[in-house]
């Protein structure tokens, strides 16, 4: 019983849910448990995104590299467990997208110097 109560914990969360039940919902849904910043370019830029998702979702089942030059696209819940290749100005960098990324901009984890 204390074995399960530590595995039960040690699962990661963001604003109390689970990656699973963030990931049901769709980009705008899930706009709502993100900073303020994170939600006005979300719904402001829903459209962008949702197609970023499915772009990445097709490349995904194909085995294939995801790039984009999209620096200022904020990760959202859909995009996490993806490696995404992101533009700094030279040349694509390698990033995995973990839970805690979520609400930041792609940008952020490409240093461009």
């Amino acid at each position: 019983m204390v074995e399960e109560v530590l595995v039960k914990s040690k699962e990661k969360k963001y604003s109390g849910l689970t990656l699973n039940e963030l990931k049901a919902f769709d980009v705008r849904e899930s706009a709502k448990y993100l900073p303020a910043r994170s939600i006005r370019s979300i719904l402001r830029n829903s459209d962008v995104i949702e197609r970023f998702v499915k772009a990445c979702e097709k490349k995904s089942e194909k085995n294939e590299e995801i790039r984009t030059h999209l620096r200022d696209l904020v990760i959202v819940p859909k995009l996490v467990g993806l490696e995404i290749s992101i533009y700094n100005g030279k040349n694509f960098q390698k990033v995995p997208t973990t839970i805690e990324m979520i609400g930041h901009r792609l940008g952020e984890f490409a240093l461009t110097r």
